[in-house]
């Protein structure tokens, strides 16, 4: 046989198929669409062939390091669209594909009944069908058994309904060989754990957990205030870094460029002779308690998250033992980090071009292994869109490929798609613009954006409200109603929100003229006073627990604004996944009072297997009901005393 003859029967055979239009799908299959365990992953394509014989498609997947393949019949909708599902039930990585064949016994089948109805006589096509059974061999036992019995009562009978029977048919497709099966490319897919979408952060300094002025903060301080952060009811407890911090070039208070004797510097600035990114200041304790804090979290159902800053001080152990990682000026000077007219002499980047990138790589991922040897399983990045992309597809992969469980959020407030390009690679979670969106258009516009396609299949936004380098010019007058109607926002518009500490006790003093805070704990330790009168601790804790209570508020996907006519006050419904959770939102934008109608139109909720109309609203903080007129309700929000209302839909 020449090469000719042997290519046109190879196209003959597997090439009939087009699988086209996969969703979901990210660029192509280049990156892994997202979902986490337990989700049901549903997968759509357009399946067709040429002529008029019946296809079957099927949905097959598997974990990456797994060799057999799992499968599900697809079920074609309408115009040669077809789907299936399934649920995932590890974690890990994973890849999915389509296959699509021609069914010969049901092709032979509907070209059957189409004769018999048409009066011809198909005493010959019974025995073509009758030859085709002879020939499945392929199926589970029980399948084998239907054939061999409905193959026998034709042979005995000689009447065609024992061919046509619909447990034949199935059989038949389960058993019978597949000559010009066709596979679509294989496709990736990251299942992650339920705290890669759903969780609610608070950040702190730890130096600044002391109760005594002036005293560094330790881990035991640290484990004193659980009880407090738990009972707001957060789920991650988030550290700025915990390592050494350098002495050559400390920065002082207010990021002066002089340190006074006391001055504790930078967190940022991390290394010093006592160690690197794989140590933790002295002054805070030591790695026993360290994982007697991790421990403690446990028992409290919080989870701790640490910051990776890949940057060291000028006295980083590194630049001593691995002086090639680093760049240097003409003048042989150190390059100290800057982001013009930004200047942070306290710190220098490592060079990830330089000739030995291969250890530097590796010495940077084995920091992340060393901190989940001793239990931490998220991680916070700073800026990671400093440096490449390839690094951090690279090091996210090795290490979730032995720990999957492990999750990174992307700190990285830069342009629109080198940030989608960071969630896209392997960031579990992203920061947002959230922080600087006030106005309803455009928290309304943004929040499409997250929630439309294809960024709900790759993109999990964690909306922070504040951070240590973020006061943001609306929360700087210090109104408590503004902050709650932020944190408001951020918890119930996204599944996954933060605060900074600070924030439940309305701290706002800023640099005049910058989204900054005067006195930052960057630089200095505080302490305070974290029942200070004023505080909205009681806020955030109704807050987290309608949360926790409700499961359309544990996602962000499932959002719907409505159509609301007050300029100040925006409003949406989320669905839980299964739609048995509906949950309705009013938050108000501006300190006025606003009285104004929420539609809930066509809103339905399923209640034993079938969808009803919303007849009523329970207030999820206060447990009073309305009912439901004329398909909405009439609401009235006085900021001053709550920005907003937060109802659970009643069928």
């Amino acid at each position: 046989m020449n090469q000719s003859t042997q290519a046109i029967q190879t196209v003959a055979a597997g090439g009939a198929f087009h699988i086209e239009d996969i969703y979901p799908i990210i660029d192509s299959g280049r990156f892994p669409v997202k979902r986490v365990v337990g989700e049901p992953f549903e997968v759509w394509a357009d399946v067709y062939r040429d002529g008029h014989e019946v296809i079957a498609a099927a949905l097959i997947w598997r974990r990456e390091q797994d060799q057999d393949w799992q499968r599900v019949p697809m079920r074609h909708v309408v115009n040669d669209r077809w789907t299936a599902s399934f649920t995932p039930d590890r974690i890990g990585r994973y890849v999915y594909a389509i296959e699509a064949w021609t069914d010969e016994f049901a092709t032979w089948r509907h070209g059957m009944e189409l004769k018999q109805k048409a009066g011809q006589d198909v005493a010959l096509d019974a025995l073509e069908g009758a030859g085709m059974l002879t020939k499945a061999l392929h199926g589970s036992r029980d399948a084998l058994a239907v054939i061999q019995r409905q193959c026998e009562d034709y042979l005995q009978t000689g009447e065609v309904a024992p061919l046509l029977a619909p447990e034949l048919r199935d059989a038949m497709g389960e058993s019978q060989a597949r000559p010009d099966v066709t596979r679509s490319v294989l496709l990736p897919l990251m299942i992650d754990r339920e705290r890669a979408r759903n969780g609610a952060w608070y950040e702190m300094v730890p130096r600044s957990q002391s109760t005594v002025p002036g005293q560094h903060g330790t881990f035991r301080d640290c484990i004193a205030r659980l009880p407090d952060i738990a009972a707001m009811g957060f789920d991650v407890l988030y550290f700025t870094p915990i390592h050494p911090i350098g002495r050559v070039n400390r920065k002082g208070r207010n990021n002066s460029l002089k340190a006074e004797p006391g001055d504790p510097g930078s967190p940022y600035a991390i290394g010093a002779e006592e160690g690197g990114h794989d140590a933790v200041h002295p002054e805070l304790g030591t790695l026993d308690d360290f994982r007697a804090l991790v421990e403690a979290c446990k028992l409290v159902n919080i989870e701790i998250a640490l910051d990776v800053a890949v940057q060291c001080s000028p006295d980083h152990p590194w630049l001593k033992q691995h002086p090639s990682w680093f760049k240097r000026r003409p003048d042989g000077s150190m390059k100290y980090a800057e982001n013009p007219p930004k200047k942070y002499e306290d710190i220098v980047n490592p060079d990830f071009t330089c000739e030995d990138a291969g250890s530097l790589w590796n010495a940077l991922r084995d920091v992340i292994l060393f901190w989940v040897d001793q239990g931490v399983k998220i991680f916070r990045v700073d800026n990671p869109h400093t440096k490449p992309l390839r690094f951090w597809e690279w090091m996210i992969r090795e290490v979730q490929l032995s720990h999957p469980d492990v999750l990174f959020l992307a700190e990285a407030f830069t342009r629109p798609k080198l940030m989608k390009g960071l969630a896209k690679l392997g960031f579990s979670q992203s920061y947002t613009y959230f922080t600087w969106r006030t106005q309803k258009w455009e928290i309304e516009e943004y929040l499409r954006e997250l929630t439309g396609y294809p960024e709900r299949d790759f993109y999990r936004p964690n909306f922070f409200v504040n951070t240590p380098d973020i006061l943001p010019f609306h929360l700087q007058g210090g109104e408590p109603w503004m902050f709650k109607s932020r944190l408001a926002l951020a918890a119930m518009l996204s599944s996954t929100y933060g605060i900074y500490n600070g924030f439940e006790l309305i701290e706002h003093e800023p640099i005049a003229g910058k989204e900054e805070y005067l006195d930052s704990e960057k630089y200095e330790i505080k302490v305070r006073d974290w029942d200070k009168p004023g505080n909205i601790k009681p806020y955030i804790r109704d807050i987290n627990q309608a949360r926790r209570s409700n499961p359309a508020l544990q996602q962000t996907s499932n959002l719907r604004f409505v159509d609301i006519q007050d300029p100040n006050v925006t409003g949406f419904i989320k669905y839980s996944a299964d739609l048995t959770n509906v949950v309705a939102v009013a938050i108000a934008l501006s300190r006025d009072f606003h009285e104004f109608w929420f539609p809930l139109g066509d809103t339905q909720i399923e209640v034993g297997g079938e969808r009803r109309p919303v007849v009523a609203v329970e207030n999820l903080l206060t447990g009073e009901r309305h009912a439901v007129e004329w398909g909405g309700l009439t609401l009235r929000i006085d900021p001053q005393r709550d920005p907003a209302l937060l109802f659970r839909c009643l069928a």
